[in-house]
């Protein structure tokens, strides 16, 4: 596909706010927030208040920076792909010099500024954040192999380090596990989407792994990174982030999560055409719940704790 029609501004409509703001891939900036701030609070600092709230900010930059340059990037198979035919630079609103001079820039401003009010660790783990998803995700392994979310999930996964870095000038045993806790639910999470929405990736030619491998194999490999997922989830509760409150958080929704991805598994593609892939979007739906719930456990605690309370 050209991208003439996307550089042409003849081609655009005027842009509003809203169309560059679309870029930042809010939704997903709320995940970057959410899990930054928790891994910032839940740090067994003190941390002043004006300087959590600029590193948290940096980091939602950085996330954004990162989803405007992956649509720059992504442009030609965002058009033939109906959930992201109607992003900005397909829709015609954006043009691709706007949306990768606004991923430049707010990259290196949210790097530096994010360096200088924390420490050199944050920033660079940003960088390299933002570079992975960038580069080594969007550019070389999006379409290159099946295992593309997997490899994607880890820069979706950093932002909790970033938080607890920025806190400490230090990476831990926690903030590692934290890493892993988004790490691993990031592909039963996406995989379970690729289930039933399969006809997007085929007519992008993205090799998803339902396209290259099957359902069926999809199916095993969201249960094995489930249990996966599962021991990591409920082993960060023996850190200093966890708690009672987390424990029981986590082996109430990885015996769901379990559960969920044990149904996946045992069903065959007759039965879920005939349901409409019902249980695959409820355990979809789950593991939305899913990850705010132990961040928001890990963040209870941190509040407990620091009040005194535990």
């Amino acid at each position: 596909m050209s991208d003439a029609s996307f550089d042409t501004r003849a081609d655009t409509q005027e842009a509003q706010f809203g169309d560059y703001f679309a870029l930042l891939k809010p939704r997903v900036m709320t995940l970057v927030v959410f899990t930054a701030f928790v891994g910032l609070l839940a740090a067994p600092v003190p941390v002043h208040p004006f300087l959590g709230f600029c590193a948290v900010l940096f980091i939602a930059l950085g996330g954004g920076a990162s989803g405007a340059l992956n649509m720059w990037y992504d442009s030609d198979i965002d058009a033939v792909m109906k959930r992201t035919a109607k992003r900005p630079i397909p829709a015609g609103k954006v043009t691709r010099e706007e949306a990768f001079a606004i991923g430049m820039t707010l990259s290196v401003f949210a790097c530096i500024f994010l360096a200088f009010a924390t420490n050199w660790l944050a920033g660079g783990l940003l960088a390299f954040t933002i570079f992975f998803y960038v580069v080594i995700y969007t550019m070389w392994l999006k379409r290159a192999t099946p295992q593309n979310i997997v490899i994607g999930g880890a820069a979706g996964a950093f932002p909790p380090m970033i938080g607890w870095a920025a806190a400490t000038g230090e990476i831990s045993t926690a903030s590692v596990l934290m890493f892993c806790l988004t790490f691993l639910w990031t592909p039963p999470h996406f995989w379970a989407l690729a289930l039933f929405v399969r006809m997007d990736y085929d007519n992008a030619t993205v090799p998803m792994l339902t396209v290259t491998h099957g359902r069926k194999a999809t199916r095993t490999h969201i249960l094995v990174y489930t249990i996966l997922l599962a021991a990591f989830a409920i082993g960060l509760g023996f850190t200093q982030v966890g708690g009672p409150i987390y424990l029981a958080t986590a082996l109430v929704l990885n015996a769901l999560f379990l559960k969920g991805a044990f149904d996946i598994w045992r069903r065959d593609e007759a039965a879920s055409e005939a349901d409409n892939f019902k249980t695959e979007k409820s355990f979809f739906k789950l593991s939305l719940l899913y990850l705010f719930a132990h961040f928001g456990a890990i963040l209870v605690e941190a509040g407990v704790t620091k009040l005194g309370l535990f």
